[in-house]
């Protein structure tokens, strides 16, 4: 068994509730002769993760700051991730006082970080996206990242990875281990198919690992640690991560070389421009929501849950219907298995509530038989073709023999050439009289 994780009800109320959304933008070309030459052509989504060196030209973009409200465009690129969250509301006193910028400066340099996190008028921007217009959102996730953070740091502690990677999670899926986007990016990390199996993660038609809490943990770090040994500057792995390490070798050619985010900024695709700011603000904001009047989301109900792994093949059927657990909580706790079943064939693992794992135990051999056949075991596995008789031009189907009534033919003869009576011939054709008709079927059951 693996060790006993605490759950909080609030985190798995948000798991079903996967939404998708599209984010496009329009962006006029800038009258610049140092970036004149540069291709147009739309940007990327924001959920977009992609190994491979795809073309995805560069818009071009003022490397001047805004110093004003987010645009539109960019306030949807954060709702994107926010809109996962369910809005339940949190008591407490929101402080909507705008603080000086040399207070968010300070706090940033305070973090003891290993990544970068500097300040400037658009990571300004983000961090007053999350902790005043989205308070109720943040404290949301301050209550889920409880349960998330403790699993993920000890997976990037394993790799050696800087902690505040957790906050990834953050902007790709508001921790929603379900998150599915437009493109098909899924799960905590919104890996996209391919490179999801690139990693290591099975995604079929039964089981998606994205939606695994530690394999695809153990797969993000995997992808992190691989572009580290390329870049050896988190900022540009965090904007690999999200355009691909392709966009990213473009922007530093475009760059005269140059190795830092900031220096790329203007030739990086623009969700990607934004991607850093606001990887930042939500370490602030994870950090510093409280001292905002954001206070942690209502614990309604505590779980201590346990996994068990099995090689049987296994529907959550069977083991809501024995031990008693709805099957709402079942998927909740187990939202790899897109249809409810474990494949069996080798090691998968079931997540379950403490208390029922040592009951599934011993019933063990009643839940894998229970409701068996019309569960797991209603596929075909090997089919009984039609077989056709040359010498008397009959086939056979599931033991059955068909035989097509030729001219000249009656009763008596046919009983002849089958080795069986007249009278077997009538039950098993429900005939009362002997009439026959050319073309007809007849069944010879033996």
């Amino acid at each position: 068994m693996k060790k006993i994780l605490f759950i909080f009800t609030c985190c798995m109320a948000l798991m079903m509730h996967a939404q998708e959304a599209v984010i496009s933008e329009v962006v006029s070309v800038p009258d610049s002769t140092a970036i004149e030459s540069l291709p147009l052509t739309d940007s990327i989504p924001v959920d977009s993760l992609i190994l491979e060196d795809t073309i995805v030209p560069i818009v071009p973009y003022y490397t001047q700051w805004v110093d004003s409200e987010l645009t539109d465009l960019e306030m949807r690129a954060l709702d994107w991730s926010l809109q996962w969250i369910d809005t339940t509301d949190c008591i407490a006193v929101h402080d909507t006082t705008t603080l000086p910028d040399s207070v968010y400066k300070a706090r940033l340099q305070a973090m003891p970080c290993v990544i970068e996190l500097p300040y400037n008028e658009r990571v300004r921007a983000f961090i007053l996206r999350y902790v005043k217009r989205s308070p109720k959102q943040v404290g949301r996730m301050l209550r889920m990242s409880e349960y998330y953070f403790p699993i993920f740091e000890e997976v990037l502690g394993k790799y050696g990875l800087p902690y505040e990677l957790k906050y990834v999670p953050i902007i790709e899926s508001a921790l929603n281990p379900v998150a599915r986007s437009y493109v098909g990016a899924a799960g905590l990390w919104q890996f996209m198919p391919t490179t999801g199996k690139l990693f290591g993660l099975e995604i079929n038609s039964l089981v998606d690992e994205r939606m695994d809490v530690l394999k695809s943990t153990e797969a993000a770090c995997r992808f992190l640690t691989s572009m580290y040994s390329v870049y050896h500057d988190w900022n540009l792995v965090i904007a690999a991560y999200n355009c691909g390490s392709g966009n990213v070798n473009k922007a530093i050619r475009r760059a005269g070389g140059k190795r830092d985010f900031w220096s790329i900024y203007p030739f990086l695709p623009r969700e990607t421009r934004n991607y850093v700011p606001i990887f930042i603000a939500a370490n602030y904001a994870m950090n510093y929501g409280e001292e905002h009047g954001i206070c942690r989301a209502p614990v309604e109900k505590a779980m201590l849950t346990d996994t068990i792994c099995t090689t049987k093949r296994l529907h959550l059927q069977q083991v809501s219907d024995n031990l008693g657990i709805k099957m709402e909580e079942l998927r909740r706790l187990n939202p790899q298995y897109s249809r409810d079943i474990l494949p069996g064939g080798k090691e998968y693992t079931l997540c379950l509530p403490a208390e029922k794992v040592g009951l599934f135990i011993d019933r063990q051999d009643t839940i894998l038989a229970y409701k068996a056949d019309s569960l797991i075991n209603n596929r075909r596995a090997e089919i009984d073709m039609a077989k056709v008789t040359s010498i008397t031009g009959a086939y056979r189907v599931n033991g059955v023999t068909y035989y097509t009534i030729k001219n000249g033919d009656s009763l008596s003869t046919i009983a002849k050439k089958f080795h069986c009576t007249v009278k077997q011939l009538k039950q098993w054709n429900g005939l009362t009289n002997d009439n026959i008709r050319a073309g007809k079927k007849l069944k010879i059951c033996k």
